[in-house]
């Protein structure tokens, strides 16, 4: 007789999707999620009749960095104007991602119908050259003691005392990928973090009564269905967990595909889930990445107003980027939209130093000035924003103004966050440099040779270098 116990775990979801009713009666029809990749380029522009000048470099660019679009993106990206849309800008692969020269050697090698090995090595050796593990993300990988062994977790990153990052295994992908991410190699199959074993989430967690906040981030978890968010969340409810006060999800599925918290099969599934967890105690707070207030549509705002009556908090963070939302008054609407309905504005992050950061940059001196113009146009309600600030190696560092100190211009900066939590609030100088856009283009002010935290940093990551050594997989 076939044993039926292996198919236990898998459960099939007929639930037919449904159209969501507003309060105020209005109806979203739903939208099936319709995605598209490099193969489709072409054919999007021609469906739209456009003849876009750039196609070969944009499909080339794809080959390089991860392409991925949706319907519903498509459709809210103004194509008459294509070429400065933020939503083309942010989803379809541009032209100065790459340089000319890189562009050109891939492009030989297609005409010249090199085999699929040869340009795949030649990719692999162009996306080496753009740090694609930024800020020394392995090093954030937390070791497990146990029974006189020790292991690293792979799908935890426990960089900042308090939060530990949780990378499911079913959120290694998004709905759209946003053309400056920085972690785009984990979604050509490169350096992938992923938790594949819970036991050992629930290990590490059990053995650091110091943090109290999980962010489960990926990929994109909106991807994720409503049960394995369950599966995920409700073990975090019970009593070896109560020093877990936080999670956080960290998503773009409100305005890449809100129609997850509105019609999807499992909407309702999800949005239960939350609340029981919520009952249970815990805080949840949506980290919603909005890059343009062009995102903030209809079906986003309803997706808002149902999470926020689950219990949800929603806080709010992008990069600021050149093309894309490089202006005071793109901020200052997007802030003050979000504010409007409910939602917290959290971080204005800078450009990571990886991928395509030189076409995307923007200069720290233009940040500071963009954050500063944009507060001056809100009320306090939306100034509760933290920025710029720089994810880097050491920790989150914060532009937090230009002046003069004696004779010398220079940046004041703060650590927001820390690899030493003594860092944390700690005011340091550099100087002055408008052309700077990334910790590591700026010297330390007054003549001083490095910065405080430079030799522990140093030491920290060379002490970690040796225990991952010491320590299996």
């Amino acid at each position: 007789m076939m044993n039926m116990s292996h198919y236990d775990n898998f459960k099939v979801d007929f639930t037919p999707p449904k159209d969501y009713v507003c309060d105020s009666g209005y109806v979203i029809k739903h939208k099936p999620y319709k995605k598209y990749l490099r193969t489709d380029i072409a054919r999007i522009f021609e469906e739209k009749g456009i003849v876009d000048p750039f196609l070969k470099e944009r499909e080339i660019v794809a080959q390089v960095f991860p392409f991925k679009i949706n319907q519903h993106v498509v459709d809210i990206i103004d194509w008459d104007h294509y070429h400065f849309d933020p939503l083309f800008q942010l989803t379809f692969p541009q032209p100065g991602m790459l340089e000319k020269d890189e562009i050109s050697c891939i492009s030989h090698l297609n005409d010249e119908g090199a085999s699929r090995d040869q340009i795949a090595e030649a990719i692999s050796k162009l996306r080496s050259k753009k740090n694609p593990a930024p800020a020394n993300q392995s090093a954030n990988r937390p070791t497990i003691f146990e029974d006189d062994d020790s292991y690293e977790c792979e799908g935890l990153q426990h960089k900042y005392k308090n939060t530990c990052l949780m990378f499911h295994k079913n959120a290694q992908t998004c709905h759209a990928y946003c053309t400056y991410c920085f972690r785009f190699n984990q979604f050509v199959g490169k350096d992938r973090f992923l938790e594949d074993d819970s036991t050992r989430l629930h290990t590490y967690i059990k053995q650091h009564p110091e943090i109290s906040d999980i962010l489960v981030t990926g990929g994109d978890p909106g991807t994720m269905k409503a049960d394995v968010f369950r599966s995920m969340l409700m073990p975090l409810t019970e009593p070896d967990f109560a020093h877990i006060k936080n999670i956080r999800v960290g998503t773009k599925a409100l305005t890449y595909h809100p129609y997850r918290f509105l019609t999807e099969p499992d909407a309702d599934d999800l949005l239960g889930c939350f609340k029981d967890v919520i009952s249970k105690g815990k805080h949840i707070s949506i980290m919603a990445h909005f890059s343009h207030f062009n995102e903030i549509t209809p079906e986003t705002l309803a997706a808002v107003k149902r999470l926020r009556q689950a219990g949800c908090n929603i806080r709010t963070q992008a990069p600021i980027m050149r093309y894309i939302n490089d202006n005071p008054t793109t901020w200052a609407k997007m802030w003050e939209m979000q504010v409007q309905n409910g939602m917290i504005p959290y971080y204005m992050f800078i450009a990571r130093d990886t991928g395509p950061q030189r076409y995307f940059e923007v200069p720290l001196a233009k940040a500071l000035y963009i954050y500063q113009e944009a507060r001056k146009k809100l009320s306090g309600l939306s100034h509760t924003a933290r920025g710029p600030s720089m994810s880097s190696g050491p920790g989150k560092v914060c532009v937090m103004g230009k002046e003069r100190i004696g004779n010398e211009e220079v940046f004041i900066l703060k650590f927001l966050q820390a690899r030493n939590n003594d860092w944390c609030d700690r005011v340091f100088f550099a100087k002055y440099d408008e052309k700077a856009t990334w910790l590591d283009n700026l010297v330390p002010a007054f003549g001083d040779k490095e910065f405080f935290f430079e030799e522990e940093y140093k030491s920290i990551i060379n002490a970690k270098k040796k225990v991952e050594d010491l320590c299996p997989a």
